[in-house]
């Protein structure tokens, strides 16, 4: 029997609720092996980040090659990347081991509202890295960012931001709607033939850290097991509406707290 096994590339936090920790998180609960890259050390708890250590660039490939010199990935997961010169490093090292799936969260602003991607490597995430993508997952916010637009209003602009990002060469986009208002939060799927629209009732939570790292390790999940992209999208977004609804049952912080990655089991 063959393992799924998934790579996260991303930053560490401290406080156990988003990043490498909340990935490995997610491939646990959904039955993967998770293997991890860490990009950057951050000082960080439900109330903000207060500090970030960028792991040297260098480093960064070495533990790539380590891992997909020894490890069957199915998938990969990026994560904040924190920098250009790591951008650089895992644009190279993941051109030279050519995974099957590729899913691309472009993780700027944390939910504490702290940054997490230094404003010069913006570009750098658009030309290296989003043309290696099977999906990228940027939340409303994202989006706009990536494109240098205003935040799309309707649904007639949330698909049209999406055919732009496609153009800049990832083959799909997974828009997150959870900053959104109404009573449903509503993801969309865009890929060259069609768009999907995926709703789900929006939960009155402040318990959100970590949700947009989760999703998107989940759909990395889904394809490191085999599942193609419209039903790992699926899954994982019935998974971390559950996560969600479920994270008032922790009490962890006195700000935004994580969500139940294990609402599964207990």
């Amino acid at each position: 029997m063959t393992t799924p096994v998934a790579l996260t590339i991303a930053g560490s936090d401290s406080s156990g609720g988003a990043g490498i920790q909340a990935d490995l998180k997610t491939f646990a609960a959904l039955r993967v092996f998770g293997a991890s890259a860490i990009t950057a050390l951050t000082a960080q708890n439900t109330r903000g980040v207060t500090g970030i250590h960028a792991v040297p660039a260098e480093f960064v490939t070495a533990q790539i090659d380590a891992v997909f010199s020894d490890l069957e990935v199915g998938a990969v997961k990026i994560g904040m990347v924190a920098q250009a010169a790591s951008i650089d490093a895992i644009a190279a090292a993941l051109s030279r081991w050519a995974p099957g799936h590729i899913v691309l969260d472009p993780v700027m602003v944390a939910t504490s509202g702290d940054r997490l991607l230094a404003s010069d490597a913006v570009d750098a995430l658009r030309i290296k890295l989003m043309p290696l993508a099977s999906v990228i997952t940027p939340n409303l916010p994202e989006a706009a960012a990536l494109l240098d637009e205003p935040v799309a209003a309707s649904e007639a602009e949330i698909e049209s931001q999406g055919r732009r990002l496609l153009a800049l060469g990832c083959r799909a986009v997974l828009i997150k709607g959870g900053h959104g208002e109404g009573a449903e939060s509503i993801d969309y799927l865009v890929d060259a033939s069609t768009t999907i629209a995926l709703a789900a009732p929006r939960v009155a939570t402040s318990n959100t850290h970590g949700t947009g790292c989760s999703l998107s390790s989940a759909v990395a999940a889904g394809l490191a097991r085999g599942e193609d992209l419209e039903r790992a999208v699926r899954n994982a977004k019935t998974w971390i509406s559950a996560a969600i609804a479920a994270a008032d049952r922790f009490s962890v912080g006195h700000g935004h707290g994580p969500i139940h990655h294990f609402h599964k089991f207990y």
